[in-house]
């Protein structure tokens, strides 16, 4: 088969959360379970996060970049503990790109009043905008995509034959984060540069909301070994898989590549929402795998130097 004819598949949610008559979750258990074991990504509507949020968001995000560049480095990521804030075009880079990324970010997570594991738990940093203009939406946005990571994860465990409450036993203080994300246009950016270059996600759920009609998203399909484009459809969420899924389901779920490139002349934004567990969760489906890694301990060897476990 072509990559022409493959489309992810696009699953409305509201069979599960809102169900109407027998059967309606467990078909959408089954659509979204099947799609994250033939490709690790699926679309989806029926979400529960309000178009009027996702179109503010998107105005927020929009703000915050056009501030000047003096503004946003004041709020550097790397000068934080929590790895909260903002991201410049070219800080990112994985071994075997020819250039760093072209997109630049900003990055909230759970609001906890003290800083705990450096890179996990702690607080957020916000520009110095009006709180209507980007704190109050971000944070409804985040809540809700939050919400939205959760259901997720209960479908999931569901598919894999276990009850949602096993959420209990790794999501006591998840770590959530979102990151706000700007590529700039084709023209601004250089040949064999990258809005994004190719990886998997660490950890758990990702939900990404992509400015509608603005195309860059792209799947790496094993069976093709091929890129697959993905769409951007107002009121549509991608959802897919992180290493961590992949793992703790015994590689039932996968954790797919994808990369971004902008080909338009116009920027392009994009939110997504990572939703991993508690920094110190193990195999919740496996008690006696014998490397028992926590999430944090999987995200330091991931990322390195970007967070510290201290001795906890």
């Amino acid at each position: 088969m072509s990559t022409n004819n493959l489309v992810l598949p696009l699953v409305d949610l509201t069979g599960y959360t809102r169900p109407g008559s027998p059967g309606d979750k467990e078909r959408v258990i089954a659509q979204v379970c099947d799609a994250c074991r033939q490709y690790g990504f699926l679309q989806v509507k029926g979400h529960g996060v309000p178009l009027g949020a996702q179109q503010s968001l998107l105005k927020s995000i929009d703000k915050f970049f056009k501030l000047p560049e003096e503004e946003k480095i004041k709020l550097s990521f790397l000068q934080n503990p929590c790895r909260r804030g903002y991201e410049a075009s070219g800080m990112s880079i994985r071994d075997g790109d020819a250039l760093p990324d072209s997109k630049e970010a900003f990055y909230v997570g759970r609001e906890d009043s003290v800083v705990e594991l450096p890179g996990f738990y702690g607080p957020n940093v916000w520009p110095d905008l009006p709180n209507e203009d980007f704190r109050d939406p971000v944070w409804e946005y985040y809540n809700k995509t939050e919400q939205l990571g959760r259901t997720i994860w209960e479908i999931l465990l569901q598919g894999l034959g276990h009850p949602p409450s096993v959420l209990n036993k790794f999501a006591q203080r998840p770590m959530v984060m979102m990151k706000m994300i700007r590529y700039p246009p084709a023209s601004a950016t250089l040949p064999s540069q990258f809005g994004v270059g190719a990886h998997t996600d660490f950890g758990g759920i990702t939900a990404l909301l992509q400015q509608p009609d603005r195309e860059g998203l792209e799947v790496w399909h094993e069976e093709q070994e091929a890129w697959l484009p993905v769409p951007s459809r107002e009121d549509v969420f991608i959802i897919n898989c992180g290493d961590i899924v992949q793992r703790w389901s015994g590689d039932v779920y996968k954790s797919a590549r994808h990369r971004v490139i902008n080909k338009a002349e116009a920027e392009r934004l994009s939110c997504a929402t990572f939703w991993h567990g508690d920094a110190g969760a193990t195999n919740p489906l496996d008690p006696q795998e014998p490397d028992d890694a926590t999430v944090g301990q999987l995200l330091v060897k991931r990322f390195r130097n970007q967070f510290s476990l201290g001795k906890v």
